[in-house]
């Protein structure tokens, strides 16, 4: 045998030793609670035989606590790149069997090693997240690889897409990158994030809680809004990662890819004409209004189940892709809130980082009236979403449906702060408020000095809804580009967003502008 056969021989046997990962049983034991190994993972997210490992030989360098005598096999995290779908992606896994995938110095190095590499490469990274937190045997080790990985999730942001998949428990340290990222998934049941933990909470405040109702998905999901996919199972989530994957492009630099879906451009849908209720205050299927709109019905749906009186999802509109933010008037009435305006504000900066051109559908009577939203900050919470339409330069189209009244007006990407084109349909009514209120505020003497109060009412109500409770004031001065037939809404948002895709807008030169966080 020749000397180069040796060394293969014990390349191969290394290998192997770290493929095993935490062992068997430490594997079994993960099968056991419905999980998949972090090579499994990775295995699922990139097509088959396309995933190249980098690093596999890394190992940790502490010597406190006897951890000299300890192996951790590819010191607790898996990576490298490969192709998804055909198109090149870099990723991480951390490894629960080794060492509960706890952070330490290489292991954080090897993480930002991909990260850089992503960065370079112009191609998104997938962090695949079940981890203890930090290695506390490595001490200010551990501290420093997590403050490494933080700078350089702020760093890539808006540069490269960055994609969280919650698939453990993690907590501490270890949920704090994947805040940063722009997308967090996390399955049901089996996924788990939180600054400290049900026992640490009850130590110190007495208050008892599961593991489920603190950072469980649907917590984080529906509650808290810090993730943006609730999965059925790992498998679920790597589809959904991937449908992702195919809206967007791989960079900044480039336009996201645009799919035939052969469906006809000039196609119309009639029940539009018939969809709005004739009663202002009966809500309609305002899902229903964009499936009808975009390719193929096909609609990929983040914050599904947060602040549902927005919805903000991804879609395609002949071929190209959109994002679509739209009130929902079955909802709180499509109010805006403090969460709605934060879900669809960083929704509307991540689209307008991705050159992802946007369509926003606005039903909307206002933002929520309250004390508890006064005092939870909506003026600065509200003002995010007028910051970020304003500060976007993709194209960006308007349909009014319904009610466009007051400060929500403008809040839902009015011209004024930048739509390129804006299209109404005859059931529009935009105004500073409704008929009624502002019938009360402008003719209050009036009324209350009529003979008849009610009629004078209703009369001064009929009045205001005939000068203003439509699109066509707001058309006579040229705010609206076109009040169209609902049903020939998509010919005509396709023909806008072809002829508006060239667009070129630049901001002025500048650091960075202070939003108002």
């Amino acid at each position: 045998m020749s000397v180069i056969s040796d060394k293969i021989k014990d390349l191969k046997e290394r290998e192997q030793k770290i493929l095993q990962m935490g062992g068997e049983k430490a594997v079994a034991k993960l099968h056991d609670k419905g999980k998949l190994s972090a090579r499994e993972r990775l295995d699922l997210l990139f097509d088959p035989g396309t995933f190249r490992e980098i690093d596999m030989f890394v190992e940790h360098r502490c010597v406190n606590f006897g951890m000299e005598t300890k192996e951790i096999p590819a010191d607790g995290v898996v990576s490298g790149h490969g192709m998804v779908d055909g198109r090149p992606v870099f990723a991480f896994s951390q490894d629960f069997t080794a060492r509960a995938g706890s952070l330490g110095e290489m292991h954080a190095k090897k993480i930002c090693k991909v990260m850089d590499m992503a960065a370079k490469a112009g191609l998104p990274i997938i962090g695949i997240g079940d981890s203890g937190g930090a290695r506390i045997q490595e001490g200010i080790d551990s501290l420093a690889g997590y403050g490494d990985i933080f700078f350089k999730n702020a760093r890539s942001s808006g540069v490269i897409p960055q994609i969280t998949m919650i698939l453990g428990t993690c907590a501490g340290g270890a949920v704090y990158s994947p805040a940063m990222t722009d997308w967090i998934f996390m399955v049901k049941n089996t996924s788990y994030m939180f600054i400290t933990g049900p026992q640490v909470i009850k130590s110190v405040t007495g208050e008892e809680i599961s593991f489920e109702d603190l950072g469980g998905a649907m917590a984080h999901n529906e509650t808290s809004g810090v993730a943006h996919f609730a999965c059925e199972s790992e498998e679920d989530a790597f589809n959904q990662v991937k449908r992702l994957l195919s809206y967007i492009p791989p960079n900044n630099m480039e336009d996201p890819p645009i799919v035939n879906m052969g469906d006809n451009p000039n196609r119309t849908d009639p029940a539009l004409d018939e969809i709005i209720p004739e009663s202002p205050n009966q809500g309609y299927d305002m899902k229903a209004v964009i499936r009808s709109i975009v390719d193929n019905g096909e609609i990929f749906e983040p914050h599904e189940y947060f602040a549902l009186n927005i919805i903000v999802c991804f879609a395609r509109l002949n071929g190209r892709s959109i994002g679509i933010i739209a009130n929902n008037p079955m909802q709180m009435a499509g109010c805006l809130d403090i969460d709605a305006s934060d879900k669809a504000s960083r929704f509307i900066r991540f689209c307008d980082s991705f050159n992802i051109p946007m369509l926003t559908i606005a039903d909307v009577p206002g933002y929520l009236p309250g004390s508890n939203q006064e005092h939870g900050g909506i003026i600065r919470h509200g003002a995010k979403l007028l910051w970020s339409y304003s500060e976007a330069t993709v194209p960006k189209l308007l349909l009014v449906t319904r009610k466009d009244y007051g400060g929500s007006y403008l809040a839902m990407c009015s011209p004024h702060l930048g739509a390129d084109m804006s299209f109404a349909w005859p059931s529009a009514q935009i105004a500073v408020m409704g008929a009624e209120g502002a019938a009360n505020i402008i003719h209050a003497r009036e009324i209350k000095g009529a003979d008849d109060p009610k009629a004078k009412r209703a009369e001064k109500i009929a009045e205001y809804e005939e000068l203003f409770s439509n699109p066509y004031c707001a058309a006579n001065r040229g705010i609206i580009d076109a009040v169209i037939v609902p049903s020939e809404t998509r010919p005509r948002l396709i023909d806008a967003l072809e002829i508006m895709c060239s667009k070129r807008e630049t901001l002025p030169p500048k650091k960075h502008g202070n939003i108002p966080l």
